[in-house]
């Protein structure tokens, strides 16, 4: 009996190393600022905070952050660590940051690059309006020792082109730093809808965790709210990729309100998956 039982709990353990689950997420956070009225920063960071500590995201992307965001999430998630720099490089500027839970996570490396011709230095891309960049990290899982790669970024709104080949070079980035084939997730806010060249280049290398294997999903179809809480949310923007050795059980697009208005003009997009 006691070797039966010995069997059951190697058999149990085994499974749950080979399929460690967690929970992630893509946010938009919209900058800090104090003109957009009732919408203002300082009106809804309370909002904002308690919907990370509610759903518990142990590793999200947010786009648009400011340092004063950066500081404010870290300091009402203290368990949580951030990587990344702003785009203007250092503090300076938005970051595409990556934030973690340090119970469940370490890191082991981490990096951010730029959506341009020259990624390894401060430049704005092609025709971009904006120095656009992309923050990645190598974690692993403490409990089990899974190690993934994290990507999280920030496309440009207008610049074509910019989108075009900003799509490439991560693909191309992914390829180059990936060469032991871990796992990957790619979250960011990339300006582009499901349809477009570039999100379909994307998808011809990693899954769309909305499409691919989710049981379950949640939410409106779009993602980009414009803090309009009058009309449907269809406008898809916001995305969760994933390579092959990630199964996505649940997706959902996160459309809380306090009292009819959002956290931000973005909705999160809020993923449960398991490393195979």
């Amino acid at each position: 009996m006691k070797k039966l039982i010995l069997a059951v709990f190697f058999m149990v353990s085994s499974v749950g190393l080979l399929a460690q689950e967690f929970t992630a997420m893509s946010y938009n956070i919209k900058y800090a600022n104090e003109n957009d009225g009732e919408n203002s920063w300082s009106k809804r960071k309370v909002f904002l905070a308690n919907q990370l500590k509610f759903y518990h995201p142990q590793i999200f992307g947010v786009q648009e952050a400011v340092k004063s965001q950066i500081d404010f999430i870290t300091a009402e998630l203290p368990t949580y660590r951030s990587l990344g720099v702003g785009r203007e490089g250092g503090v300076q500027g938005e970051f595409s940051a990556i934030f973690y839970d340090t119970k469940k996570f370490e890191v082991l490396k981490s990096d951010t690059f730029w959506l341009s011709e020259t990624p390894n230095q401060i430049s704005k891309g092609w025709d971009a309006d904006y120095h656009r960049i992309c923050t990645y990290a190598l974690l692993r899982d403490k409990e089990t020792g899974e190690k993934f790669y994290f990507f999280n970024t920030h496309f440009d709104h207008r610049g074509k082109e910019a989108r075009t080949n900003s799509a490439r070079l991560i693909i191309q980035q992914i390829k180059k730093v990936n060469v032991e084939n871990y796992p990957v997730l790619l979250t960011g806010d990339f300006n582009l809808e499901p349809e477009t060249e570039q999100i379909q280049y994307i998808k011809s290398y990693l899954n769309d965790a909305k499409e691919a294997t989710a049981a379950i999903t949640l939410g409106p179809s779009g993602t980009f709210n414009g803090y309009d809480f009058q009309t449907p949310v269809t406008r898809r923007i916001d995305y969760i990729f994933h390579s092959e050795e990630i199964n996505v059980e649940t997706y959902a697009v996160l459309s809380d309100n306090e009292n009819g208005r959002y956290a931000s003009d973005h909705l999160p997009v809020f993923v449960k998956i398991i490393l195979k």
